[in-house]
C-alpha cells in the first residue's frame, strides 16, 4: 500500500527551502552544511534527508522557486496584448522588483550559486531565465519596431534591463530614500530612453 503524504508535507518541505536560501545566501553553500539547514529550521536532520537526498536538490529547489515565480509574473503581466508594450515592460519591472525584494536571499543564491547545480538541474535554471529573456526582448521590439533591424540589438537590450535590476541585491536598501517601486521606474526610463538609439 502506498504510503500516504503528511498534510503539512509542502510547508515542511518549504521551511527546508526557506531555511537553506537564507543560509546560502549569507554563507555561500558550501559554508551551509545539512546540518545547519537542519538547525536554521528547527527540525532534524533525518528530516531534512526525508524531504531531499543531497543539499544540491535543496539548492535546485531554492533556484526553481524563484525563476518559476518570476515567470509566473511574466505570464501574467505581458499576456494582454491590449495594454501598451511600454506599460507592460513597467509592471514587469515593478513585479520583478517587489520578487527580488521579497524573496531577495533566494534571488542571491540564483545569481551566485547557480554552477553548484549539476548539469542537468542547471540546464532547467537557463532554460527558464531565457524564456525570461525573450519575454523582455519581445516587449522592447514591440516598443521599439527598429531593434530587428539590428543584428543582436534586442538582446542587448534586455540584457541590459535585466543589469539595472538583477543586482540591486547588492546595494539596494527596501528602508531607504529610494523604494523598490520607484526603482523599478529608474530602470524602465533608463530603458526607453536607449531604445531608439540602440535601434539605431
Amino acid at each position: 500500500m502506498a504510503r500516504t503524504q503528511a498534510t503539512d508535507y509542502d510547508e515542511r518541505k518549504q521551511a527546508i527551502v526557506d531555511a537553506a536560501a537564507a543560509l546560502f545566501a549569507s554563507d555561500g553553500f558550501n559554508g551551509a552544511s545539512v546540518a545547519d539547514i537542519a538547525k536554521r529550521g528547527a527540525i532534524s536532520k533525518s528530516l531534512v534527508y526525508h524531504y531531499y537526498q543531497s543539499k544540491e536538490d535543496i539548492l535546485y529547489d531554492v533556484m526553481i522557486s524563484h525563476v518559476r515565480a518570476l515567470e509566473i509574473a511574466a505570464a501574467e503581466v505581458t499576456g494582454d496584448a491590449s495594454v501598451p508594450p511600454a506599460k507592460r515592460l513597467r509592471e514587469l519591472a515593478h513585479r520583478f522588483m517587489a520578487l527580488y525584494v521579497g524573496a531577495a536571499d533566494r534571488h542571491k543564491v540564483l545569481l551566485n550559486d547557480l554552477n553548484r547545480l549539476p548539469k542537468a538541474k542547471r540546464a532547467e535554471i537557463v532554460k527558464v531565465q531565457r524564456r525570461l529573456i525573450e519575454t523582455v526582448q519581445k516587449l522592447l521590439v514591440e516598443i521599439e519596431p527598429g531593434l530587428k533591424r539590428k543584428a543582436g540589438a534586442s538582446f542587448a537590450a534586455s540584457m541590459l534591463f535585466f543589469g539595472t535590476i538583477n543586482w540591486t541585491h547588492t546595494w539596494f536598501d527596501p528602508s531607504g530614500a529610494v523604494s523598490a517601486g520607484a526603482l523599478a521606474e529608474m530602470a524602465v526610463d533608463l530603458t526607453l530612453g536607449g531604445l531608439a538609439k540602440a535601434a539605431d
